[in-house]
């Protein structure tokens, strides 16, 4: 249990919101007591802690780094940022957060940034080790050392030289990896090889006898699917809950939409669309920013920032051809604006701000002054708001100076998605489709999420319809992971027994595929029937399923169903409509015993869907049929165990007009708006001889309205 002492209570009190304070503590002390305790000689730990977008992951592995230096961890190593730009900007915040560069403050810690094995380096820090060891230090005197290293496989290669050279037996590090899903996992695993950055980390973990790797993450697809075996995959997760004032996908894409605006498909450019002048949703999209930085200027004094990404591609041509767009459209609207108050032409462009306005009046509400005392200030906004182009174009992504303005339109694209930090961000503009659909990627550019609750009226997001498609299936997909993690969490089981089955749309793909060891099975249940193909089964299987079975219909009462006078005995049946569905799920269906693989993953996707809907509507209800009145019926099985026909067919099959006159087919037995389960009691036959009796079999059909899309990846014991 670890303990929490003066550095955790004092970046607290100096960095820490104070109504934030008591949860960050407790997910520190949480997180890092799973791991490896300090005391220990030897051993390794891999963790997995999951926040939103933009919701305080940084501000937690800085709350668990001063937690580590206050319960005797002698290295803490930040693995951040993947370009020189996001681990410069980590690393000040690392710094600054820690106040290691404050006056008059003890030297508690000693810090590198991307060290290397010189003698300087290493003699520095097995002074540092020598006086953990020597029992005469005093406890002021004892510093942890602070590494920050770039995920990049060269500096990694450095770091676990440097570490070689040490004596690190009964020295216990944490190294914490940011934005763990990023380069560090193994993207060489279906060819059985080694990717660079992955061997490198491999290296370091080695060199480190006794340690805790923190994955961080606010997509953790990947990490969760990689080999159960891989070193880097977790085996305790914790699962960050974001404070009050934090918006997420819930708040944007969960409801009516208020804050999101489609882009017009002519107003996308693509290769088939190209565009010659600036589309007009851009021109309202910056209408609509530059009236809420007006407000912004007018209440904060020109303190804090409002911001405006502009997203449109992956390429820089793209980049450079919107921000000269929108250098060309401000330029030409500072004019207009200094004309004289009667010009034609700046009354015209009045009226078209005044519409921008009306639209923030929607969500804005009260706050918002009248439009005739912002005019004033209009030029004012843009004298005070800057245009710039955010991509690695000339060998480095540019920082941004947010103190030199305090409005922003920032034009980029893929260096604006993960880790990278937008000061105030009011309206996002994304004329950019999905890609290949990786739902983790996709998710990675919702730099509009984050603590902005109190200016949430003067958001936007104008997105192309594909991709706000994609970020409202991602919020359920996201919430139901989070919620699987989180039972996970609570009963402090290890993720290797989590069963890898989530809901997720058709569209997306939970993660690039080249990291994955094992592939995984897609579905989607819709006006279809559920049941096994394999329905033979060792005796103990069998004898269960008859057990669940059995108590299941223990005191149901059924009723003969309505059909045909002309019907067989095996074609008239016992139904039972009205039936909890949450009582069949609990007391039939996840008792029931799936032997075959493939009938098994689907059998886990159509609990998915039914867990699902009964989340929807928690009285969802069903019917239930015993087929044949609950007497056997005879079935062939091959000698793998599939059953040749489970489904008896209509009666009469000749002549065609008359075809299922008589009996309309087991498979047109059913409610087809309601979920319906079929019981069946099988005899398997293979020739004439009877090989296994009384063999219990269910088959669920699954009405349209409950369709849901889920993956599931079953990994080998």
């Amino acid at each position: 249990m670890p303990t929490v002492r003066s550095e955790t209570l004092d970046f607290l009190e100096n960095v820490v919101p104070r109504n934030s304070r008591e949860s960050m503590r407790d997910d520190a002390v949480s997180i890092l007591g799973k791991g490896i305790a300090p005391t220990e000689t030897a051993g390794q730990e891999t963790g997995l802690v999951v926040g939103y977008v933009q919701s305080g992951k940084t501000m937690s592995f800085e709350t668990v780094a001063a937690l580590a230096r206050d319960n005797a961890f002698q290295i803490i190593i930040v693995i951040t940022g993947t370009s020189t730009s996001l681990l410069r900007q980590s690393t000040d915040r690392l710094y600054r957060d820690l106040r290691l560069d404050e006056p008059g403050r003890a030297r508690r810690w000693i810090r590198f940034q991307n060290p290397s094995n010189d003698d300087a380096t290493i003699q520095a820090i097995r002074d540092v080790l020598d006086g953990w060891r020597d029992l005469g230090t005093p406890e002021e005197y004892k510093k942890t050392v602070l590494i920050t290293a770039l995920k990049n496989h060269r500096r990694l290669q450095h770091l676990a030289d440097l570490v070689g050279t040490l004596e690190m037996q009964n020295v216990p590090v944490l190294v914490i990896d940011d934005e763990a899903d990023q380069a560090s996992l193994n993207t060489a695993v279906t060819r059985r090889e080694e990717s660079t950055t992955y061997r490198r980390l491999m290296a370091l973990r080695r060199t480190l006898p006794s340690h805790t790797y923190l994955q961080y993450t606010a997509t953790p697809q990947a990490p969760l699917l990689i080999s159960i075996i891989d070193s880097l995959s977790p085996n305790f997760v914790e699962v960050l809950s974001p404070g009050d004032a934090y918006v997420g996908g819930q708040e944007f894409f969960g409801g009516n939409l208020s804050y999101v605006r489609v882009i017009p498909p002519g107003d996308v450019p693509t290769q088939s669309n190209p565009l010659s002048d600036p589309p007009e949703s851009l021109m309202e999209a910056l209408r609509v920013f530059m009236v809420g930085v007006t407000v912004g200027l007018l209440v904060s004094r020109d303190t804090g920032n409002r911001s405006m990404l502009v997203h449109p591609s992956h390429l820089t041509v793209q980049h450079r051809e919107f921000y000269n767009w929108v250098q060309d459209i401000f330029e030409e609207w500072k004019r207009t604006f200094n004309l004289s108050d009667d010009n034609p032409d700046r009354l015209e462009l009045v009226e078209e701000f005044r519409e921008a306005y009306d639209d923030l009046t929607r969500t804005a509400g009260p706050d918002l002054p009248a439009f005739r005392e912002l005019v004033p200030s209009l030029l004012l906004a843009f004298r005070n708001t800057r245009v710039f182009e955010v991509n690695s174009s000339s060998g480095r992504t540019p920082p941004v100076d947010w103190r030199s303005a305090y409005g922003w339109i920032l034009v980029g694209g893929q260096a604006m998605d993960r880790g990278f930090t937008v000061e105030g961000l009011t309206v996002t503009y994304m004329p950019r489709g999905i890609g290949v659909g990786n739902a983790d990627t996709v998710q990675q550019r919702a730099r509009f999420f984050g603590y902005k609750r109190s200016y949430l009226g003067y958001c936007r997001l104008y997105l192309e319809q594909g991709t706000l498609n994609a970020f409202q299936s991602y919020v359920e997909h996201e919430e139901y992971i989070r919620g699987q993690l989180e039972v996970i969490q609570q009963a402090n089981r290890p993720l290797n027994e989590w069963k890898r089955a989530f809901v997720l749309d058709g569209a997306l793909r939970p993660c690039r595929h080249n990291v994955l060891e094992f592939d995984y099975m897609r579905g989607r249940f819709s006006d279809d029937w559920i049941a096994p193909r394999v329905v033979m089964a060792p005796d103990p299987v069998v004898q269960a399923n008859r057990e669940a079975v059995t108590a299941f219909l223990n005191g149901m009462e059924f009723v003969d169903d309505d059909g045909h006078p002309g019907r067989t005995d095996t074609q008239r049946h016992l139904v039972c409509r009205g039936i909890r569905l949450y009582d069949v799920l609990e007391q039939l269906l996840v008792r029931m015993r799936i032997t075959g693989t493939l009938d098994s993953q689907r059998n886990t996707g159509m609990l998915l869907q039914l867990s699902r809907a009964l989340e929807s509507v928690p009285d969802e209800r069903c019917t239930i049929y015993r087929m044949s009145r609950g007497e056997k019926r005879h079935r062939g099985v091959k000698e793998n165990g599939e059953v040749t026909n489970l489904f008896q067919g209509e009666a009469p099959v000749h002549p065609r007009q008359r075809r299922g006159e008589i009996y309309p087919g087991d498979r047109a037995i059913c409610d087809r708006d309601t979920v319906t389960i079929q019981i069946h009691m099988l005899d398997l036959t293979q020739g004439d001889n009877v090989v296994m009796e009384t063999v219990p079999v269910i088959a669920v059909w699954m009405p349209a309205r409950l369709a849901r899309a889920w993956v599931i990846q079953d990994q080998p014991v």
